[in-house]
């Protein structure tokens, strides 16, 4: 089925006169996703030890555990971990590689030469675990992040952690202000992660309710299932989010987040989005992690806040449209934007999947399925991506595209991983072929409507499957790595795989993040369909802002393909992608288009 839109108009929404509610910054800004443990080590010095790790998954002591080498081969297990007989899967977990935030201060340049505007940090507060998501506190970086972990220690130490006004800042903390100073100097934005919903074993305030139980100011902190009856036998439990014993989770009421802690995250928010009173000094908006597992309340005061600090600041919510209704989050009392996780299931079904794939009809209409449902200026804001943390990297989906399926969540987040049963992954780097289908994959994502965001290392070339294995140390050009020869089983590969930086697939992400930066219409454009082509695997559209007018071609299918478009009209227009010009004469736009790849059209 083919069809050929002769009129190009705004995009449509029933909900088109409410007014705006998102920050103006935000929109169709290009993310950048850092997991600081695993992107750079700036400092060695301030490594993490194994006592800083106790507390964390998987628990356990093994005396000759040291930091992992950044280069090593990810399945190969090092001689510290060869003598213990723990599996493969405890010892990924287990590993630090001492990513910090030095490594992300010196790794600024290469960030802005790629183009990105904004950083979306995974958690960095104070935690034992490397993905930090079993916080100890909210109003400290993890020492092991900063430049003198024993130093902020003994600071932290001095203080009673819920009296906000004996709080200090650590060297950690202090650093975290330096690299906020340092991205706004770039004409940068920078959020961080916030995980209100449970913290972690070591939190000082689940620590105090497990030493003094009923007696502790804190009790009612936490969802307790048992405090313990020693006559009975009965031991002390409490609730963790999914049953994970180490996240023990927050207590609500009909208002959301209780007391305690509802007050000691609107301090801590404070602190961050304007250190020492200032907001122009702090963080530009948070990502808030399980949205959705906290009541809607909290976050209508928690946003009122938010923006009372920074009437600017950027608020965006995990929530897994698979799984959860997202509108009643986007209606400008709670968030601006999701990340969107919608995006990324449409986009794997149409460039990525050879079975069951969506005709281009199909792939607009759930596009637009997507835009219509929300109020003005959220689609503009979205974050929209492919592989995040949480997922098998771009690379390794494509490489399994046959075998991965996105939009059944609960079977891919098993499907997708290494030691869960499902499917044999095939974990070799990609192919010319699954680069091809990447490539393509990004002119879309750097040209819809909306706010992309790349996760680390995918513009590397770096593949992995679902967590741990995403969240493999970041590929740099200026280190050697190991290649990889061991696969998970602990067999050897009869081939060993290549690791290095993919300076052609960098290029290309950096030619498309330069590409929209330099459009306001790929920006913040209108959205209009020109073109769904079925039987060819055709889809064109046009983004449009004061004046400025792109054509955007993808073409899915592994032949050349000309298209012709009506256009309003005659004139040059510039392939904004490859060079060249294309004429419009007599109102019809006619262009070539090589297999898996793409066009972008602007009128000279």
């Amino acid at each position: 089925m083919q069809r050929l839109y002769n009129t190009i108009g705004p995009m449509t929404n029933s909900t088109q006169t409410q007014a705006e509610f998102v920050p103006e910054w935000a929109k169709g800004i290009v993310w950048y996703q850092i997991f600081p443990e695993r992107f750079r080590n700036g400092d060695p010095s301030n490594d993490p030890t194994i006592a800083d790790i106790q507390g964390a998954y998987p628990h356990g002591h093994n005396p000759q555990w040291q930091i992992h080498p950044w280069t090593a081969d990810w399945y190969a297990q090092q001689p510290y971990e060869q003598h213990t007989g723990e599996s493969l899967w405890t010892h990924l977990q287990r590993r630090r590689y001492g990513g910090d935030l030095q490594g992300i201060l010196d790794s600024l340049d290469y960030l802005a030469d790629l183009g990105v505007g904004a950083l979306y940090l995974n958690p960095v507060f104070t935690s034992p675990s490397l993905h930090k998501y079993d916080g100890a506190t909210y109003h400290h970086i993890d020492p092991s992040l900063g430049p003198d972990p024993a130093g902020d220690r003994a600071l932290i130490a001095t203080e009673t952690p819920d009296d906000p006004s004996t709080w200090v800042w650590t060297a950690a903390d202090k650093l975290m202000l330096a690299l906020i100073t340092a991205v706004h100097q770039r004409h940068m934005r920078i959020i961080i992660d916030g995980v209100f919903n449970h913290m972690g074993l070591n939190s000082w305030a689940f620590q105090d309710v497990v030493a003094r139980r009923q007696q502790s100011k804190f009790k009612d902190w936490f969802k307790i299932k048992s405090w313990g009856d020693p006559q009975t036998g009965e031991g002390f439990a409490h609730q963790g989010w999914f049953d994970c014993y180490e996240l023990p989770e927050l207590n609500q009421d009909e208002n959301g987040l209780v007391s305690g802690p509802k007050a000691y995250i609107f301090a801590a928010t404070q602190r961050w989005m304007a250190p020492n009173g200032n907001p122009s000094d702090g963080i530009d908006g948070w990502r808030l992690d399980v949205a959705f597992c906290v009541a809607h309340p909290f976050w209508k005061d928690w946003r009122q806040h938010v923006r009372q600090i920074n009437p600017e600041a950027y608020l965006v919510a995990e929530i897994f449209e698979m799984l959860h209704d997202i509108r009643p989050y986007l209606q400008g009392d709670e968030f601006d934007a999701a990340m969107n996780y919608g995006f990324a299931v449409a986009a794997a079904e149409f460039f990525v999947q050879d079975q069951q794939r969506l005709t281009a009809s199909q792939f607009d209409a759930e596009l637009r399925r997507m835009r219509e449902i929300h109020p003005p200026g959220v689609p503009h804001v979205m974050q929209n991506l492919f592989g995040s943390h949480d997922t098998a990297r771009l690379a390794t989906h494509i490489t399994n595209r046959n075998k991965i399926v996105y939009r059944d969540w609960q079977a891919y987040h098993h499907m997708a991983k290494i030691g869960d049963s499902g499917a044999q992954l095939n974990l070799d780097a990609p192919t010319a072929a699954d680069l091809a289908l990447q490539k393509l994959f990004v002119i879309f994502q750097m040209t819809y409507l909306g706010a992309p965001m790349v996760y680390y290392g995918d513009e590397a070339g770096m593949w992995g499957a679902n967590d741990p294995c995403c969240r493999k140390p970041m590929v740099w050009p200026h280190l050697t790595y190991e290649p990889e020869v061991v696969l998970p089983d602990g067999t050897v590969r009869e081939t060993a795989v290549p690791v290095q930086f993919n300076h052609d697939l960098h290029d290309h992400y950096r030619r498309l993040i330069t590409i929209r930066n330099g459009s306001p219409a790929l920006q913040r454009g209108s959205f209009a369909t020109l073109l769904t082509d079925d039987a060819r695997q055709l889809f064109a559209f046009q983004r449009e802002f004061a004046g400025e007018q792109v054509i955007v071609i993808l073409n899915r299918s592994s032949e050349a393909q000309t298209i012709t478009l009506d256009l309003v009209g005659n004139g040059r227009w510039l392939d904004l992608l490859d060079g060249g010009d294309v004429w419009v004469r007599d109102g019809r736009l006619s262009t070539q288009v090589p297999p898996l790849w793409g066009t972008i059209l602007n009128p000279k």
